[in-house]
């Protein structure tokens, strides 16, 4: 089973249309059957699950959808850019207490983690009719997090840091070794896919 849509519920549909294709998700959808049904359908950039609103899509308030989480491989990057789309997002942020960070404000503290640890980072943002999304850095996965079989990147800078951080590693693997590595791309696809699915990386 995959996780397929979410709904959110607004209160003006374009509104919200124009808002979230700011931000630069993918418009997969406008259907308006009838002057009292419209759905409109948006994809985060490389998400495997899309966001629907629309008109007499849900019976929910307007702004009552909290903690839908957005994942990152840079907060700090992925706060600037939502700052330049228009989207007002809060300042990176940690918890004082542990990875994932408490439902009130009153434990966050401002900045990154201090170890820039794997999902120990966040920011927020809501949309204009109040709905709250979180964004969380998320660089290498627990073990078992991911299927090794389906590893993906969201975009092609997503990918490009993945590669940076793997040739980093690389480096010292051949460091330990005292030789060039022939078999290099075998030796980063390993790493690329383990990194991704929290399993050992390749030594």
């Amino acid at each position: 089973m995959k996780l397929e849509i979410v709904v959110v519920p607004v209160s003006d549909v374009d509104r919200a249309k124009d808002f979230y294709t700011a931000l630069g998700w993918r418009l997969d959808a406008d259907i308006a059957p009838d002057e009292d049904f419209r759905v409109v359908q948006v994809t985060p950039p490389g998400s495997p699950a899309s966001v629907i609103f629309g008109a007499s899509v849900t019976d929910q308030a307007p702004g009552s959808a909290h903690g839908l989480y957005l994942v990152v491989d840079d907060i700090e990057a992925a706060h600037d850019e939502l700052m330049r789309r228009g989207a007002d997002p809060s300042d990176v942020f940690h918890d004082a207490g542990g990875v994932f960070h408490h439902a009130d404000a009153e434990a966050r503290v401002p900045g990154p983690d201090p170890q820039r640890g794997s999902y120990g980072s966040f920011l927020s943002f809501s949309d204009p009719d109040g709905n709250g999304w979180f964004l969380q850095e998320i660089t290498t996965r627990l073990p078992g997090r991911l299927d090794p079989a389906t590893t993906s990147f969201a975009s092609a800078e997503d990918l490009a840091s993945a590669l940076r951080r793997t040739a980093a590693a690389h480096g010292e693997h051949e460091a330990r070794i005292g030789a060039e590595d022939p078999d290099w791309p075998d030796w980063y696809a390993r790493f690329l896919v383990s990194e991704q699915a929290g399993t050992e990386p390749p030594s």
